[in-house]
């Protein structure tokens, strides 16, 4: 008997407002991994949700020419590999198929779970994955030709958004990424969003989000649950500079043309980066920009040393002379 498979709804390639391709990834390691960094790439292949491969299987013969040949077929756009040498792990962001490549390197991370711990009241809903993270860049506007490339590889990575037309209740998540010119170093942050109405008590809040009926057993009155002091019955995020007013209804509490407050709590990972190289290729191809130098930067440089030590020896030659 031949029972007819039930066909699989696919993802779409293609956004159906603003008509751009959605970019995909591929999040896999390049070597062998240590267990916390095996974890950092399932953190980050849950951060890159929905437009990713969370279940992508690897095998130890896999070379990247295999990723790249199933990437075409199913859309993928870039590819975020880890890597591990003897003195720091790497991340390396990479377009498909022909580049370029950024290489940075980790010189600090914290998985999701050690930023849950790390709170008293960790926030991490299931349907928090459901759309894809807004992504904010800052501190990288200095002008310089690395730093535009990690801007625009960064801002491709995720898919674009119309604000006319965005839904508020699919921007639930925010990358952030914030680069110190000082330091060179790019701190990388994933926060959830939540809104709370301004004016409301805690009370209230819990009681028309969580659906229960209240204990009033040791009340007089109704009016006590609402005014009572403690338990956060003080109004919170009344900062006029983290209030949004809204433009439709969001869940049961925010109402349209009312002021919420705009709340973060970070969900991890975090990371902390240093751009050491671009590479014009996949993994591959001319260097772009490099930390530490490029080849020809160096050759110049040793040039330039060597004609200064020739222009002193001949300056040694003249003085011997004059002073026979």
């Amino acid at each position: 008997m031949f029972v007819k498979p039930i066909a699989k709804k696919k993802q779409a390639n293609v956004d159906h407002i603003t008509g751009d391709k959605i970019p995909k990834s591929f999040v896999f390691a390049r070597g062998k991994l240590p267990v916390s960094l095996r974890q950092l790439q399932m953190d980050l292949r849950k951060l890159m949700l929905p437009y990713t491969a969370l279940k992508l299987k690897e095998k130890k013969r896999n070379s990247l020419k295999d990723f790249l040949n199933v990437a075409g077929p199913m859309g993928v756009t870039h590819f975020l590999m880890l890597s591990k040498t003897e003195t720091a792990p790497y991340l390396r962001v990479a377009r498909t198929p022909q580049g370029p490549t950024l290489t940075f390197k980790i010189h600090e991370y914290s998985l999701a779970v050690d930023v849950a711990q790390s709170q008293l009241h960790p926030r991490c809903p299931q349907d928090l994955f459901k759309n894809a993270p807004l992504i904010v860049l800052s501190g990288f506007g200095s002008g310089e030709q690395h730093l535009k490339l990690t801007t625009v590889m960064f801002q491709n990575i995720f898919p674009a958004i119309d604000i006319n037309t965005v839904k508020l209740s699919s921007c639930q998540r925010i990358v952030l990424l914030n680069y110190n010119k000082d330091t060179k170093l790019i701190d990388f942050r994933h926060y959830s969003i939540r809104l709370q109405p301004v004016g409301v008590s805690r009370r209230l809040r819990k009681f028309v989000q969580n659906h229960q009926v209240p204990d009033l057993r040791n009340l007089q009155d109704v009016s006590d649950f609402v005014t009572k002091a403690g338990y956060g019955s003080e109004s919170e995020g009344d900062d006029e500079a983290a209030t949004v007013t809204l433009a439709n209804d969001l869940g049961r509490v925010n109402k349209a043309s009312t002021k919420s407050a705009v709340k973060l709590q970070e969900i991890g990972p975090r990371m902390t980066l240093q751009l050491i190289k671009i590479e014009e290729g996949l993994c591959s191809g001319g260097i772009i920009f490099s930390e530490y130098g490029t080849a020809s930067e160096k050759r110049q440089e040793k040039n330039q040393s060597n004609g200064d030590d020739q222009d002193d020896n001949e300056d040694i030659e003249e003085n011997d002379e004059d002073s026979d």
